[in-house]
């Protein structure tokens, strides 16, 4: 990893969007030289109950982007989030930007293809991104050089995004106080997911780490960022030296008794879409619910 020279001098501008329906925290990464920004991992609203949904989340990033005066260079997804819809389409529809993900999203797409009862107009190449994030990958956010990073674990195709002195983990990690991400779903697995979680923790001390979700445990207030340093000391699932086969057997046990998210079935089927919304074969939107299938 620290073969690929980054300028961690560079410190990009952070604006972090706090959706409390899913805890989810979105962000619009801006570069300090230029107009240009990221979207990381935004949220579409849904009303899963009605069927219905709608674009608050998503409008309140557009109107600061375009109150800022901002240009989008990309709509970065971490991984298939299976706990909140993505609203990148409807994000490059309003003001730009490229769609990304990870190169091993084809796996996720094989796996939940089958699951969903997709047939053969269902693309499993990856097709529906504007680009495959191979482990590695530097790209650029106007002048600021970035490097996507393969970790995964909690699925297949998370990725951790090192931007300037930032990184954008997803669910790899959570705060110190809430630990990781579960492994059990669909190609997880708890010793992947450590090995990423101390590939990320091999950045310098002082990199500022940005969550995807935070549950605020035992009642505090949301927070998001926290630094490699903080999370070495004090994360409660692999910080102070824990070891692997001691985080791969608390993690196992642990995942055992979690249920399935509460927007598992949506999520899964319009974000391994890049975000669009399933259509039946008189092109109205929607959604499966598989029985017995996760």
């Amino acid at each position: 990893m620290m073969d690929h020279a980054l300028d961690q001098s560079v410190r990009p501008e952070v604006s972090a969007h706090f959706d409390p329906a899913t805890n989810t925290i979105s962000y619009i990464v801006k570069d300090p030289a230029s107009p240009s920004c990221a979207i990381i991992d935004s949220v579409m609203d849904i009303d899963y109950a009605a069927g219905r949904i709608t674009y608050e989340h998503a409008d309140a990033m557009i109107a600061e982007i375009r109150q800022r005066g901002l240009m989008l260079d990309w709509i970065i997804e971490t991984h298939v989030h299976a706990d909140h819809l993505s609203a990148a389409p409807y994000i490059q529809d309003q003001v730009g930007g490229m769609i990304g993900i990870g190169a091993r999203i084809m796996e996720v797409q094989n796996t939940f293809g089958k699951i969903f009862n997709e047939g053969t107009e269902f693309q499993r190449d990856g097709s529906q991104f504007d680009m495959l994030f191979e482990d590695g990958d530097v790209y650029r956010i106007g002048q600021m050089r970035c490097l996507a990073l393969h970790t995964p674990g909690h699925t297949p195709a998370c990725m951790t995004h090192v931007i300037g002195d930032a990184a954008f983990v997803g669910d790899t990690l959570f705060m110190p106080d809430g630990g990781s991400a579960r492994a059990d779903f669909p190609g997880g697995d708890a010793g992947q997911l450590y090995d990423s979680i101390q590939r990320v923790l091999s950045l310098p001390d002082d990199t500022r780490l940005f969550m995807c979700h935070d549950y605020g445990p035992n009642g505090r207030d949301i927070r998001w960022e926290t630094s490699v340093a903080e999370e070495k000391a004090h994360n409660i699932h692999v910080g102070g030296g824990k070891t692997r086969e001691e985080f791969v057997r608390f993690r196992t046990e642990r995942d055992a008794q979690l249920g399935m998210p509460r927007l598992i079935i949506p999520s899964l089927q319009v974000n391994m879409r890049a975000g669009e919304v399933p259509r039946d074969k008189d092109g109205r939107p929607m959604l499966k619910v598989p029985v017995n299938g996760l």
